[in-house]
């Protein structure tokens, strides 16, 4: 859009409440993928045993894609959010679909009326050619 809407400020904030929730969900992803990638890589000789630390490392990974897992959810509930409220509040889209339909709908209108008042006209037509043979039949 070429033009910018002025939105009530609940609306205004909404958006910038969902802004704030997509920055820190990718952000959240993003760290948490970067420590597993981290942790991931084999240390020098530490002064804690390798059994020790790799279970460790384990449970930290664990934590760390639950994390992002979570992270991940929260972005599709996000996406939900922000299509019901472009559903909810987008009055302008919605307007001009329904004067588009109803302007479909008044040329449909229009084409039946025409195909009607043509059948009319014919059937009284019809209706007077048959009165004028029942009325000037000899077979009364």
């Amino acid at each position: 859009m070429t033009s910018q809407r002025v939105l009530p400020q609940s609306k205004e904030t909404l958006l910038q409440n969902y802004n704030k929730r997509l920055k820190d969900d990718i952000r959240s992803i993003l760290d948490n993928f970067t420590e597993i990638i981290k942790t991931a890589k084999v240390e020098d000789e530490t002064q804690v045993f390798r059994a020790t630390q790799a279970e460790q490392d384990h449970y930290e990974m664990h934590v760390r894609a639950a994390n992002i897992v979570r992270a991940g959810e929260s972005l599709m509930k996000l996406v939900s959010d922000l299509k019901q409220f472009l559903i909810l509040n987008d009055f302008p889209s919605v307007n001009e679909a329904i004067s588009l339909r109803n302007q479909q709908l008044r040329t449909l209108q229009e084409e039946c009326d025409k195909k009607l008042i043509s059948l009319r006209d014919e059937i009284a037509i019809d209706l007077y050619e048959l009165e004028e043979e029942y009325y000037s039949s000899r077979y009364k």
